[in-house]
């Protein structure tokens, strides 16, 4: 994609009109184009770029509508909402300029800039490169150059968003190929005062440089990225930060602490996965009063509602050994023609189980299969909202407080 030519007059134009074709049939939208008098190249740019916009709107909101993406870009791209935290961060440092290496297509350059620092793009890829200049024209620069040897010095931190997929657009599991691989991201903690690094949620706790802190991050309730902050940057750690509806909830210990384990309670709760993944279960679970079914499962039990935006709340009606013919006959009885299925510790497929079940009437209910000291068992359970801070039912698939 040559996005120079997106910001001529004449591919602006395309663009409008590409804007208000996509959506639609693609080869309709695309003859209309050719109909107008849009060369063939142009008009399949614009719809490109008409279609990734579109796509854009959940992570960037009405910013999509000028920015410019690539695929490839636009799926590892930071959530502005997400990012614009971490620049707020970064400016809470005391971090005045910034090198961004591995910048992509200028999210996370882009947030940086806006909270008022002086950013510098790296960039290896030169489309990349200049779509994250279009991005970032007027507030950062963009260096087309290999991460790995770009001077850093003179800045006051560094970040870097190792790329995980492949030229062929598969994503890469090992570290060891990300690029800049991670054996140079390792090297910058090593010798940079001040480094945030981005990775995926799935990021092994082991390979974290030491001293730095780990911060898992959910946007309702989807867990979209980890930020490893490095040398004076860290705090704790681990953080969990939970966004719902963008107001930010955080929770932070030491990742290694055990929940107590005991009985099961009249409430259940399902932690955030922002809380799982940082390992803060045990942090979460003192919130509460609450503690493990099981030592291995991350629900966590309690005698007592307590809003919170960390988790899911659920009033607990039964808890049922597991056998699917009791469990049709339980939901049956009760009329349930509408059930929410959650697990956590079973192999069993929610599909097919639905399936297998066979229910009919008007009634709901959440059925979350899990373990109880080392026991499969099925909990039929109701969701509970807070309103006020005080808890009232709600429906299933509520996501409860916010944070």
């Amino acid at each position: 994609m040559n996005v120079a030519v997106l910001r001529t007059p004449a591919g602006e134009a395309a663009l409008s009109r590409a804007t208000s074709l996509a959506g639609g049939d693609p080869l309709a939208a695309a003859a209309a184009l050719r109909s107008a008098g849009v060369p063939p190249d142009l008009a399949s740019a614009a719809l490109t770029q008409a279609t990734l916009r579109r796509q854009a709107v959940v992570k960037f909101g009405v910013d999509a509508e000028h920015l410019f993406f690539t695929r490839a870009g636009l799926e590892q791209a930071t959530r502005s909402v997400v990012a614009e935290r971490r620049a707020a961060r970064l400016v809470a440092a005391g971090v005045r300029s910034l090198v961004d290496l591995g910048c992509g297509i200028g999210a996370d350059a882009l947030a940086a800039a806006r909270a008022g620092i002086r950013v510098v793009g790296v960039e290896l890829d030169e489309t990349t490169a200049a779509v994250a200049a279009a991005n970032g024209a007027g507030l950062f620069s963009v260096v087309q150059a290999d991460a790995t040897t770009f001077d850093v010095s003179g800045f006051d931190a560094v970040f870097c968003d190792p790329a995980r997929r492949s030229t062929g657009g598969r994503r890469v599991f090992d570290p060891a190929a990300y690029s800049p691989p991670w054996d140079f991201v390792e090297g910058l903690a090593a010798r940079v005062p001040r480094l945030a690094v981005k990775v995926a949620p799935g990021f092994d706790h082991a390979r974290v440089p030491p001293g730095a802190e780990t911060e898992l991050v959910s946007v309702d309730r989807d867990v979209v990225e980890a930020t490893l902050w490095c040398g004076e940057l860290a705090a704790v750690p681990r953080r969990a930060t939970v966004l719902r509806a963008g107001v930010a909830g955080e929770l932070t210990g030491s990742g290694t602490e055990a929940a107590p384990v005991g009985p099961v309670g009249e409430f259940l709760y399902d932690p955030d996965g922002a809380v799982v993944r940082a390992g803060l279960v045990a942090e979460f679970a003192t919130l509460v009063d609450g503690r493990l079914g099981d030592p291995t499962i991350a629900y966590v039990w309690s005698s007592a509602a307590v809003a919170t935006g960390f988790a899911r709340c659920f009033r607990v009606t039964d808890v049922l050994p597991f056998s699917l013919k009791r469990l049709r006959a339980e939901l049956r009885a009760r009329g349930v023609g509408t059930v929410e299925i959650l697990k956590r510790g079973s192999a069993l497929d929610p599909a097919q189980l639905r399936r297998d079940l066979r229910l009919s009437g008007p009634a709901s209910t959440s059925l979350l299969l899990t373990r109880v000291a080392g026991a499969q068992v099925a909990v039929l359970a109701t969701p509970i909202t807070f309103e006020g801070g005080q808890a009232s039912p709600g429906n299933p698939g509520d996501s409860g407080a916010d944070a």
